[in-house]
């Protein structure tokens, strides 16, 4: 008798545990083959990991990442009896497929789009569309926040690549200033994607600046950083996040400063579930961790619609989930809350936490 007690006890513990509740339908929506072939592999890799502890089924779809396809492939994910998608690595898919989607009461999360317009639609119609990364806008605020808190009271540069991303960060950067009442003290456009930069570092020293916002590509930032060194000029410089690239063919300099995302798999948040990932000859990297926190994050909403009988996009939208990429809550515009971006210094090959803030 005590033994059966003993087994009922457990199994009582077991199903109410929240490892052991029902899973639910998941669409992974990433291109099967081309250029984001190995990032949809990431995504499922990171998804089927945890779809595993409670039974959860991923259903892969293949996103074409052309409009023209995309009802197609809104209807093959209704068709599948998911309850939810997530991924979505293309704007087309997710503008062609949320009108169906919406009907059908099916949360999407995408990993990668930024799209402000896609989301600025998704409000106005009523769309369960949900965001995992910031949006389009998020980078060129954080940038302003570290400016003020670092930088506020030192001599500012603001210099692009000419390109459309890095003028308009940069000009956006510059109007957030100037509404408070700064004004940098140099700015410029540069050419991009050359060999050396000596002259424009030069005239950055001869402006009397000493700090730098570049809005340009590492490749760039690290050839401007490496000339200012040999210059003597005592220049410190920031990026934005396309700081986050491969470190070629000239490596960054100690000390620069970028707004980007963290390396997740370092984070105390993904402490758990990197050690899984690593045990099971699984590289966390990219879009695992991000996949993998996306179906946590849709396994905990299930659980909470069933609790306070809502439906999984109202769970979704109410929620607060603690997930290895961090707590993830969405605002009432849908954004992800709260901005994943930090302040990062490059130190020793990698990027960690600066050194105490100077104002």
């Amino acid at each position: 008798m005590r033994r059966l007690t003993a087994s009922l006890a457990m199994a009582a513990i077991i199903i109410a545990s929240p490892a052991a509740a029902a899973g639910l339908k998941i669409a992974v929506v990433a291109p099967a083959e081309g250029p984001f072939a190995l990032l949809s592999k990431q995504i499922t890799d990171g998804a089927s990991f945890k779809a595993k502890d409670r039974g959860t089924e991923i259903i892969p779809i293949a996103e074409t990442c052309e409009a023209s396809g995309s009802a197609d492939l809104a209807k093959a994910i209704v068709d599948s009896g998911a309850e939810a998608a997530i991924g979505f690595l293309c704007t087309e898919s997710l503008e062609a497929a949320m009108p169906v989607l919406a009907p059908a009461n099916i949360p999407a999360i995408t990993l990668s789009v930024r799209s402000d317009i896609l989301m600025g639609d998704a409000i106005k119609n009523n769309w369960p569309f949900f965001r995992l990364v910031p949006n389009a806008g998020a980078e060129s605020t954080k940038i302003t926040e570290a400016i003020l808190a670092r930088w506020k009271n030192e001599p500012l540069a603001l210099i692009d690549d000419g390109t459309i991303h890095g003028r308009e960060l940069v000009e956006s950067i510059k109007g957030a200033l100037a509404e408070i009442g700064l004004t940098p003290l140099f700015a410029d456009t540069y050419r991009p994607a050359q060999e050396q930069q000596v002259a424009l570092v030069r005239r950055l020293v001869k402006s009397g600046a000493t700090h730098v916002f570049v809005g340009g590509d590492r490749s760039d930032i690290a050839v401007i950083a490496r000339d200012a060194k040999a210059e003597n000029g005592g220049l410190i410089f920031m990026g934005g996040e396309a700081l986050n690239a491969a470190d070629d063919p000239v490596p960054l300099e100690d000390g620069v400063l970028a707004i980007a995302l963290p390396d997740y798999a370092r984070q105390p948040a993904a402490a758990d579930a990197t050690a899984a990932f690593n045990q099971a000859g699984i590289v966390p990297e990219g879009y695992v961790l991000p996949g993998f926190s996306a179906v946590t994050l849709l396994e905990a909403a299930k659980d909470k619609a069933a609790a306070e009988d809502i439906p999984l996009r109202a769970a979704v939208a109410r929620g607060s989930f603690e997930t290895a990429i961090g707590t993830v809550s969405f605002g009432a515009d849908h954004e992800l809350k709260p901005t994943p971006y930090r302040l990062l210094e490059w130190r020793d090959d990698r990027f960690v936490e600066p050194a105490q803030q100077v104002n």
